[in-house]
């Protein structure tokens, strides 16, 4: 009779493994889905005219009481040291914030607002890919935690695992092709958007490198799943072989 089920102890070290990694993707994925750190940089503006109790390298000290004269703003821009600031601003999938230049907090607005119209498109499956990838990494770390805890047939262990392994590959491509879809949008903004936004200087932030990261650990779940079901079919061949081996040498020689 050939074996009904795999040691726990033998199982358990690679489920725990892709497991944890399938885990670990998936809160990756939702923290960078969910934040607007994907690119950080900043724009060059103008500075702002003094007013008040504003002073300080921020704003532009003009004595004149008409400030506001068409001459004078002409004057300021003509002459003098350099009237412009950085404002740091940072961009994701939802939405872009830059800092308010003389004020605490941020001005935000929807960076699908920003996207080029004939782009808008590629964001938007991009975001739907994004949606996707969450909903199959969440699908194979319940595939996988099922198969942890229930301990049934190899056959059982071996549906749940191989199906577990095509979900998590399947995660693992939607998410690289929604990851490069919007560095492709994101770069098109920045050469296409509007005037008010373009930044001077920007690079990747966190949230680009979460969701690399991401995608690396589902990989490596989904690589860890394989080896785990290949292992598994390999044992259960080759304790069948040594069955099958005992039956024989038992037949040609009964126990008399």
């Amino acid at each position: 009779r050939m074996p009904a089920s795999v040691p726990a102890v033998d199982r358990w070290p690679r489920a725990s493994a892709a497991f944890s990694l399938s885990f670990l993707s998936l809160v990756f994925s939702i923290t960078a889905f969910s934040s607007s750190y994907w690119c950080e940089g900043t724009r060059k503006v103008a500075k702002p005219f003094c007013t008040g109790q504003n002073k300080g390298d921020h704003c532009i000290r003009f004595n004149s009481p008409d400030a506001n004269n068409s001459n004078a703003v002409q004057y300021i821009w003509e002459t003098g040291d350099d009237k412009f600031v950085d404002r740091k601003f940072h961009a994701g999938i939802w939405y872009s914030c830059e800092e308010i230049i003389n004020e605490r907090g941020e001005k935000c607005r929807s960076f699908i607002s920003l996207t080029p119209a004939a782009d808008r498109g590629v964001l938007w499956l991009s975001i739907v890919a994004e949606l996707l990838y969450i909903i199959l990494l969440l699908t194979g770390a319940i595939l996988m935690s099922i198969e942890m805890c229930y301990y049934s047939t190899v056959i059982d262990g071996l549906k749940i695992n191989a199906f577990s392994a095509v979900v998590t590959v399947l995660a693992g491509l939607l998410g690289m092709v929604a990851h490069m879809m919007y560095t492709t949008v994101f770069q098109m903004t920045v050469n296409l958007g509007p005037e008010d936004w373009r930044p001077h200087t920007w690079d990747y932030g966190w949230s680009y490198c979460l969701a690399w990261a991401s995608f690396a650990c589902c990989m490596a779940a989904a690589v860890t799943t394989i080896n785990k079901y290949t292992k598994t079919i390999l044992e259960f061949k080759h304790k069948r072989k040594t069955l099958e081996r005992g039956l024989k040498i038992s037949y040609k020689f009964p126990d008399h």
